[in-house]
């Protein structure tokens, strides 16, 4: 059934890129000057995270980009912890364009004592043309816990029981100047789980889009189902809405999401907030792009 529904939604994806379609408006085709030069569509999200989950766009050759990613702590906190105000998790981050397709990055988080690092090729670019309907990138990751364990694994807890994988192939389309789409189909795997009713591998497909409001601000959404298969207990899936605010070098994301972890292996499969009993998490992303050329 729910593979049913990730077919279904594929589907409607590409579909809806060829009903939308926008025409070439190549003025070099129409010359007949350099007929074979792609004509690439703007960027579908103005940073390289839609909002906790990495978006198509990447960091250009020899850029490299300062994130600083902050979640307070949970609305139904309280008075006495400020609404989640007087609480924080954050990561820092550094993602580097070794060419315009092909970036790495590291960061460290307070959540788990995390340190992670990835690497991001866009292999398809979306070309103005639709000869090219959309952009596809693969990711991969892997994180390492640094938490003390716990004292009753302490003697057997080896360093790869620390590490966990992920894997993602990032798919989106602009279909207009206001409008993008992402589908991001992705595998978690844990060397080490609490207990056998925990499975290693989990399987998960994002869902998110954009809709631009103005030249400076568009609202942005983020949903990452995880398979009912191999789902841990207690999991829940990720929700996250908000805003993107561009002033030149800067991008602010303000959002809302039921899940404090801003890595892939935290926030979906390791997300235990419900959003209608008030988990929900104020943050913000900021990052600065720094140029080497």
């Amino acid at each position: 059934m729910i593979n049913r529904y990730l077919s279904l939604a594929f589907g409607c994806l590409f579909t809806l890129g060829s009903a939308f379609a926008q025409p070439a408006n190549d003025l070099l085709n129409e010359l007949g000057d350099e007929p074979n030069v792609p004509v690439y569509a703007g960027p579908a999200f103005k940073g390289t995270r839609l909002i906790q989950g990495h978006s198509v766009q990447m960091v250009t050759k020899k850029h490299l980009d300062f994130m600083i990613q902050h979640r307070f702590g949970a609305l139904n906190s309280g008075a006495y912890n400020f609404y989640g105000l007087d609480v924080a998790t954050i990561r820092l981050g550094f993602d580097y364009g070794l060419t315009d397709n092909l970036n790495i990055g590291v960061g460290r988080s307070s959540f788990q004592k995390t340190l992670d690092g990835y690497v991001k090729w866009r292999f398809l670019r979306q070309t103005k043309d639709n000869k090219m309907p959309v952009s596809v990138v693969a990711f991969a990751s892997t994180t390492v816990k640094t938490l003390t364990p716990s004292s009753n694994i302490k003697d057997n807890y080896q360093f790869s029981d620390r590490m966990v994988h992920a894997a993602q192939l990032i798919i989106a389309r602009k279909f207009s100047e206001r409008l993008s789409l992402q589908l991001t189909p992705s595998v978690i795997h844990n060397n080490l789980v609490a207990d056998n009713s925990f499975t290693h591998t989990q399987l998960a497909c994002g869902i998110g889009g954009r809709i631009k409001l103005n030249r400076s601000i568009s609202f942005n959404a983020e949903w990452f189902p995880q398979l009912p298969d191999s789902k841990n207990p207690g999991s829940i899936n990720t929700l996250s809405l908000g805003f993107d605010i561009e002033t030149g070098g800067h991008v602010f994301q303000l959002h809302f999401t039921n899940s404090q972890s801003m890595i892939e292996k935290g926030f979906i499969t390791q997300t235990a907030g419900k959003w209608d009993k008030g988990d929900i998490f104020y943050g913000f992303n900021i990052s600065r792009t720094f140029s080497f050329d």
